[in-house]
């Protein structure tokens, strides 16, 4: 099939690739000049494990383009994604501008008959606002589809290729059959393709966002009330995991969620309530707890370093979460902030994200290219990302470098 991707983002980028490596003939459409001339050149804006060689190899094939040009994209495509981003406002609402200048402009350049797909994630009740403002602009046939991405960072490609479920939210018969026929390249292993009206497709990816935070919230208090009772929460996570009613995914406590989608998504679904007259009570609590698991760390740290003149402290990990270089809601970042706030100097390691760290901080931190450089001069260590390469170091290597053999571990990696 020919298909049309608007967006060389995250989601954007990997959908257009993996819609490639299935035979598609993809054109990824972006904004951003300089992003789409680096793409061009073979250089890829994001870190996911498995992206720029299987980008590197559609490209050569023929098979995946990149562009500045929308109206090329919109005439060469029968399904045009909608990919861009919904950042959030100051109030916690998504800011779906950029959804809706794609729409605008997929609507000044439609001639033909086209399928629209909704792959960013929107307010319940988009795909009503984006099918009127098409409607209001042009006279060519077309179906919107809500169909949501469920990518997780570090494991984007994977995710796609073999996903959980793909949720199509059409009311059209044709539309499902067209979408399934896209789809099932991906669909080999199980048929976990589900077809719901797009409002209900706009409301599943929220609240699966919510139910995973409420897990990491939930594991996290747990943690807090172990540590004051003497209990294991690593043997309580275990035997709570066993459970086959729970499961042990999203159970890992720490210093809290983060990243682009789950503290975005929670406070969007918190205001979409509100503006609804439901409180949602418990996704307010989760982003309490979050923000507090965060705040306990980073006081536990602080508090050891009291009154200390100079006091440096090495971290490893300062993306949100292993194998990719996003910093954004990043706990290390937000714990960094405040040490150094605390008067604490930061020699700082990250296999991929230490430049957009330092971007983020605006510089005020060292960043090593080596996580053992880092630990030089520094009086403890603290484990902010569970990177691999960080869960069986040499700890002897770790003492002879800190001035105090301690470590804060964020991440639960070590057994005491």
């Amino acid at each position: 099939m020919k298909v049309c991707v608007i967006g060389a983002g995250y989601v954007g980028l990997v959908t257009a690739t993996c819609l490639a490596e299935a035979g598609n003939s993809v054109v990824c459409v972006d904004s951003d000049e300089k992003k789409i001339a680096d793409l061009k050149a073979g250089t890829i804006p994001i870190y996911e494990p498995g992206l720029g060689e299987m980008v590197e190899h559609n490209v050569r094939l023929g098979r995946l383009g990149f562009t500045t040009d929308l109206k090329y994209g919109v005439d060469n495509s029968l399904i045009i994604f909608i990919a861009v981003g919904t950042p959030a406002t100051e109030d916690g609402s998504p800011d779906t501008s950029a959804v809706l200048a794609a729409a605008e402009e997929i609507a000044e350049n439609l001639r033909d008959y086209r399928i629209i797909v909704g792959k960013s994630t929107v307010p319940v009740g988009t795909h009503e606002t984006v099918t009127e403002l098409i409607k209001s602009r042009t006279e060519a046939p077309f179906d919107y589809v809500s169909s949501p991405e469920f990518l997780k960072e570090g494991s984007a490609v994977e995710d796609f290729m073999s996903p959980d479920r793909i949720i199509v939210g059409t009311t059209s018969r044709e539309v499902q059959q067209i979408m399934k026929q896209l789809y099932s390249p991906f669909m080999r292993k199980s048929r976990r393709l589900l077809v719901m009206d797009p409002a209900s497709a706009e409301m599943t990816k929220y609240a699966a966002n919510a139910m995973l935070a409420t897990r990491i919230s939930f594991i996290n208090e747990i943690s807090e009330l172990c540590e004051k009772l003497g209990a294991d929460v690593e043997q309580v996570r275990q035997g709570l995991g066993s459970d086959s009613r729970i499961g042990s995914a999203f159970l890992f406590p720490g210093v809290g969620f983060g990243g682009s989608c789950l503290p975005k998504d929670v406070r969007a679904l918190v205001h979409t309530g509100g503006a609804h007259g439901v409180e949602m009570r418990i996704a307010k609590s989760v982003l309490e707890a979050n923000t507090a698991a965060r705040e306990r760390f980073a006081e536990r740290i602080a508090a050891y370093f009291s009154g200390r003149e100079g006091a440096v402290l090495a971290v490893w990990g300062l993306a949100f979460k292993a194998k990719t270089d996003d910093v954004r809601e990043s706990p290390a970042i937000y714990c960094i902030r405040r040490l150094l706030g605390a008067g604490i100097k930061i020699r700082a390691y990250d296999p991929e994200a230490g430049a957009t760290a330092l971007d983020a901080l605006g510089g005020g931190i060292e960043v090593f290219e080596h996580g053992y450089d880092a630990l030089d001069g520094a009086d403890a260590l603290a484990i902010f990302t569970d990177w691999q390469e960080f869960r069986n170091p040499d700890f002897e290597m770790i003492a002879s470098k800190l001035s105090k053999a301690v470590i804060f571990d964020g991440r639960n990696l070590y057994d005491p």
